[in-house]
């Protein structure tokens, strides 16, 4: 996926880089203060931003990385695994990172969500599919939105983050919103279906 990056900001005189969303991402779980490696913040990603954003890969995330500490945003060591493994690389934000992404999140345009809804552009070409076909498109499309909500629903009862931080209640917040979301677009599926049946009730 190709990226827009955000304008540099400023900081008094000085002019932070530019950053695409997905350093801001990556940064942004970071700012929860703790050293993760690029897996920890993957497995991170993908309990949490693929509800309402997207999950990046470990290339994106590890490029990211890279990019983070070229910019004093991030520093990393090596650690040693209680395993026996080899050594692993862990990351934590600086105090310059701290403030560039408190800064990014106050500052930051607020830009409107990109919709690009694969089923409704089917449904959109409906003169060219079957009618049975077209509820078989949109019934997936169901269950997909059900099973997400329950994984947002899961995920937002699962207390192994429960350190007592205010920052931990925001996360849960979103997933709420994310269960909520889901839940409207498995209501939205099973409505185009209604609609389907009462249009075909009407064709002659």
């Amino acid at each position: 996926m190709t990226e827009k990056k955000a304008g540099a900001v400023s900081a008094g005189d000085a002019e932070r880089p530019a950053l695409p969303a997905t350093g801001w991402a990556v940064l942004g779980l970071l700012s929860f203060g703790e050293e993760l490696s690029g897996y920890d913040l993957k497995k991170r990603s993908d309990r949490s931003l693929h509800f309402f954003y997207w999950s990046p890969s470990f290339s994106q995330i590890y490029g990211e990385l890279k990019r983070l500490e070229k910019a004093g945003y991030a520093r990393s060591r090596m650690v040693a695994q209680e395993t026996g493994n080899r050594d692993k690389r862990v990351y934590v934000i600086t105090d310059e990172g701290m403030a560039a992404v408190r800064h990014w999140v106050r500052e930051a345009p607020v830009e409107p969500p990109v919709l690009k809804h694969g089923v409704m552009l089917r449904l959109w070409l409906g003169h060219l599919l079957e009618g049975d076909r077209m509820r078989e498109v949109l019934g997936r499309h169901r269950e997909y939105a059900e099973t997400m909500r329950r994984r947002a629903e899961a995920d937002g009862a699962d207390g192994t983050d429960t350190r007592g931080e205010e920052a931990c209640s925001y996360p849960a917040l979103v997933l709420k919103w994310s269960e909520r979301y889901y839940t409207a677009e498995r209501d939205l599926a099973d409505a185009m279906l209604a609609d389907l049946d009462e249009r075909d009730r009407r064709l002659p």
